[in-house]
């Protein structure tokens, strides 16, 4: 009886025998195996975000559960800090919140055995048990996941406990990314629009084709009137991230179909300049002069990704965004042409006669994007300090 090469073997195998920059072999995007291994290691092991602070956490919620990978989690505030927990009860395992749930309640109540947590994941009751029956409650606390904020979105690592020596400080996980993002101020921009979309292609396919212009004079000839797509200059910089700048055209203010701004400068950034970085796992931030676009993506099946997409701006005197539809008007329509293309990749790698392409020089961001995904599967991380190759 033969016995089958696993896909992830299959793959470490042909990455550590690569002289060249390529795409990632088709099991890097079509094998429920390589997934699974993304979803602990990759999602789970390194800073997911998790989403926006204010959208988790609205005020009057204390609690929610989330996903970090594929480890079940429990965000909790309780007016100074954030928290993150497992979200699994120590008495039998139960889950405390299904999944994307929310309380406003003070406690954490297990719905099973009505086991109950203060926010800071201190046991406060175990109906039945008693201190003097040898019953511990400071030894079956919730496991606290270390969990931070950074310029308004939540970032947690699912796979180790807080403290454990093998987490990453987040500053190294960041590296140079602040100096760029934190200019455009975020956390001080409001929710204009939100919009999910459900993409039939694996999550590298969408971050891949979002670190290239190499396609855009094909599919997208409203984004080039706008932003010339020879413009871009990438980052070889610190930190888990990968990404680069693109410049507006002559007489264009913004992304937009006419190329008009329908909202208010963002004071201190470039009135030229469009930020494109991507904080892996699966952050992508697009910040330009007047609003800042994210897609944060979620793996749901080794060809299908949900896709949130979000548009911030600066608020007027009353705290108000703007009329968001000259930004989200252009941004659909550019995403929907992209989706099409991710989505037509994605039936190509599943033939047999695929075999990975070069990469273009213009095609740089990608090759690092790659580079930094193939030192995760043989066992580096993502690193830091990676290069292409």
């Amino acid at each position: 009886m033969t016995t089958r090469t696993s896909d992830l073997a299959t793959l470490r195998a042909e990455l550590e025998d690569r002289s060249r920059p390529a795409m990632l072999p088709a099991v890097a995007y079509t094998s429920p195996e390589v997934l699974a291994w993304e979803q602990r290691f990759v999602f789970a092991g390194t800073w997911a975000c998790l989403g926006r602070f204010e959208e988790l956490l609205p005020q009057g919620t204390t609690q929610r559960a989330v996903p970090v990978g594929d480890v079940a989690a429990l965000l909790t505030w309780d007016g100074s800090g954030v928290r993150l927990f497992a979200n699994t009860c120590r008495h039998r395992g139960h889950e405390l919140l299904a999944e994307d749930a929310s309380s406003g309640h003070r406690a954490i109540v297990c719905p099973y055995h009505a086991w109950s947590y203060d926010l800071a994941g201190r046991v406060v009751a175990a109906p039945g048990f008693h201190e003097g029956d040898g019953f511990d409650p400071g030894s079956h606390g919730l496991v606290e996941l270390p969990v931070t904020e950074w310029c308004g979105w939540v970032f947690g690592h699912g796979a180790l406990p807080a403290g454990h020596p093998d987490v990453p400080a987040f500053e190294r996980h960041l590296g140079a990314l602040d100096g760029i993002v934190a200019a455009y101020r975020p956390a001080e921009l409001r929710l204009g629009h939100r919009h999910d979309y459900e993409v039939g292609a694996n999550w590298k396919v969408v971050a891949e084709n979002y670190h290239e212009c190499y396609h855009c004079p094909v599919i997208h000839p409203e984004l080039c009137r706008v932003s010339p797509p020879t413009s871009g200059d990438n980052y070889h910089l610190p930190g888990a991230w990968v990404g680069g700048s693109m410049q507006l055209g002559e007489g264009a203010a913004t992304m937009s179909l006419t190329g008009e701004s329908g909202g208010r400068p963002i004071a201190g950034v470039s009135p030229r300049t469009v930020e494109y970085v991507h904080l892996l796992p699966n952050l992508l931030i697009s910040a330009h002069p007047d609003y800042v676009m994210t897609h944060r993506l979620v793996p749901l099946a080794p060809d299908r990704t949900l896709v949130e997409c979000a548009w911030y701006f600066p608020p007027d005197d009353h705290g108000n965004p703007p009329d968001p539809s000259y930004a989200v008007d252009f941004w659909d329509l550019t995403n929907r042409q992209d989706w099409a293309a991710c989505e037509s990749v994605q039936r190509g790698l599943a033939s047999p006669h695929f075999r990975p392409g070069p990469l273009a020089p213009g095609e740089d961001a990608v090759a690092r994007f790659d580079g930094m995904i193939a030192g995760a599967y043989l066992g580096r991380g993502i690193t830091a300090t990676a290069d292409p190759g």
